[in-house]
């Protein structure tokens, strides 16, 4: 065996139309690996593994990472994988899944990314079918996998529930610097396009049925008349699955931005909030204090205690920390202070060296 380890990072959530915090994940950990590739003596030999890629050029390659390819499209390639049908390519240490949609790796030592089990804590925000795979894809990870990553200790937690052995379940915090230097342009751009002017609030999620939105705009809706101004409410996020938003007065819905416009977003809004139902790690909060922005929001992990934290379930309670948050200045000092104070060491570049160490033990 080389002593430098060859690693297959499967990196499919690229592919998808709607990445996600999983392709963020990727994106970051890609980030936080080409930071620190030098500080290794051995550092992995790391290639980039996903479905046959569309027509033209591949923007994986992009990465500056060597790149393989299935024969196969994304949709044919998981189901083959979920029935143990193909294998990726041989000739490497490890092999390691980014999401529960992980290959069978016969030959190699097979490392997932688990980023939670909300299916089963709020199975009425997944449809059936959804379920029924991730039960699956679960059970095929527990038995097939030589360790588990999670980035917090409640999933770990969770996975020890669901039968996982305490010996293969790895935590490793997430890195929150991924976005770029903010786009004031852009973002006075987009704001006026939209009709928005002055002071608004911020919210960012794909909007689906676990995000709480339905809930969220009930509370703004509650927030809005005690607000200074009739301020409004900023939705950014590509459209998942489920009903479609209905935005009432205020709530201006933005879709997808970029990148930097939403980094400058991020640091013009009044506030951040974010009310799932259930989080794994959560980006958005730990992405806004980075930026300067006092966050609103339901148990996020990856956000620990610098968060204005309020009830997802409770209408009300939301309203209140919306309210607060806007207004009360002493609150917004300390929330941006310690926000900033608790993001600032979550680097891609640690979380790098933590999966290289991980690969090291593996291989």
């Amino acid at each position: 065996m080389s002593s430098r380890p060859q690693v297959l990072l499967v990196v499919e959530q690229l592919r998808r139309r709607v990445p996600g915090g999983i392709g963020s994940m990727v994106r970051g950990l890609l980030e936080g690996l080409a930071t620190s590739n030098g500080e290794f003596e051995t550092a992995p030999a790391v290639t980039l593994f996903a479905s046959r890629a569309p027509r033209g050029s591949d923007p994986l390659r992009g990465f500056g990472w060597p790149v393989l390819q299935s024969a196969l499209p994304g949709p044919l390639m998981t189901r083959a994988w979920d029935r143990r049908l193909i294998d990726v390519p041989k000739g490497f240490d490890v092999v390691h899944a980014s999401s529960f949609a992980a290959p069978p790796a016969r030959g190699a030592q097979l490392a997932l990314t688990v980023h939670d089990l909300s299916w089963r804590q709020v199975p009425e925000a997944f449809p059936a079918r959804g379920r029924r795979w991730h039960e699956a894809a679960l059970r095929r990870a527990l038995r097939h996998a030589a360790v588990l990553v999670v980035s917090c200790e409640p999933v770990a937690r969770d996975l020890l529930a669901a039968g996982a052995p305490q010996d293969r379940v790895r935590v490793i915090a997430l890195g929150c610097d991924h976005l770029p230097p903010p786009d004031l342009a852009g973002s006075q751009e987009l704001l006026e396009r939209l009709g928005v002017e002055g002071e608004f609030l911020l919210s960012v999620s794909t909007l689906e049925p676990r995000k709480n939105l339905s809930r969220l705009l009930e509370a703004y809706e509650l927030a809005r008349a005690r607000l200074p101004d009739p301020w409004p409410l900023v939705l950014v996020g590509p459209r998942g699955w489920g009903q479609r938003v209905v935005p009432g007065p205020g709530v201006v819905l933005a879709g997808h931005v970029g990148a930097a416009t939403l980094a400058a977003l991020y640091g013009r809004a009044r506030l951040l909030v974010y009310v799932p139902l259930v989080e794994g790690f959560g980006f958005p909060p730990l992405e806004a204090m980075r930026e300067g922005a006092p966050v609103v929001a339901s148990r996020v992990p990856g956000a620990g205690d610098a968060i204005m934290k309020v009830d997802p379930l409770d209408v009300e309670d939301i309203a209140e920390g919306l309210v607060r948050v806007a207004t009360d200045e002493k609150v917004r000092r300390q929330l941006v202070s310690s926000g900033r104070l608790h993001a600032t060491p979550l680097t891609w570049a640690r979380t790098a060296r933590c999966y290289v160490q991980l690969w090291d033990s593996l291989a």
